[in-house]
């Protein structure tokens, strides 16, 4: 689904990713590791079309998220660490979504509720105005409803609570068939139940890549 050839992308005279190849296939659930500047941020970017790469390539399901971003992001769906600053309400960022994604408006209102997060009395609250723990819930509850193909989750678990990180992994556990899901993260322990391969980056390079 995610094909990655010799890419390469620096930032003026610094490398942040360093002729990296790797795929990503179907039912596997990967853990993406490493430190501040190892290059995870850069790689998802790249995959996200927000990168031109200086040299190689990304490919999504044989498309270029870059010349073809609109039919690449229909594949995929990004929950990133620091919610963006979205000023609408609840219930105008669920019409949107669902006009644009072309996703069912019951069925993000559906995993917002097994998310425990109590939507209806919200609709009309900005989004920008929720607790971190109500984005995150909302924005996990809007991936899983979108049914992509590609789920990437970034620090996916960092504004969660105990009860709401149990509904999550149960949540993906459920909708994990045939896709591809990536956690971007630096606890290994919260996402060790979950996935199948384990990456580590360092300086830009992929370091080790395990199935487990």
């Amino acid at each position: 689904m995610i094909k990655i050839n010799n890419l390469t992308k620096k930032f003026a005279s610094h490398i942040s990713l360093d002729n990296i190849s790797c795929e990503f296939n179907k039912n596997e659930s990967i853990a993406l590791m490493g430190a501040n500047g190892a290059g995870k941020t850069t790689l998802i970017r790249c995959i996200l079309g927000y990168y031109h790469p200086n040299a190689g390539e990304v490919l999504i399901n044989g498309l270029n998220p870059i010349k073809q971003r609109i039919e690449v992001l229909k594949e995929i769906s990004f929950v990133p660490q620091l919610p963006p600053p979205i000023k609408l309400s609840i219930s105008e960022l669920i019409h949107y979504i669902s006009v644009s994604a072309n996703v069912d408006k019951e069925k993000i209102i559906h995993y917002a509720n097994e998310m425990k997060l109590d939507i209806k009395s919200n609709m009309h609250k900005s989004f920008f105005k929720l607790s971190g723990g109500m984005k995150q819930k909302l924005l996990i509850a809007i991936s899983i409803a979108k049914k992509s193909n590609i789920i990437i989750y970034d620090e996916p678990t960092a504004n969660l609570d105990p009860v709401a990180r149990d509904d999550f992994y149960r949540l993906l556990k459920q909708n994990e068939d045939e896709k591809v899901l990536l956690f971007v993260t630096h606890r290994l322990e919260e996402v060790k139940d979950l996935v199948n391969r384990q990456i580590y980056m360092d300086l830009g390079k992929i370091v080790s890549d395990e199935k487990v």
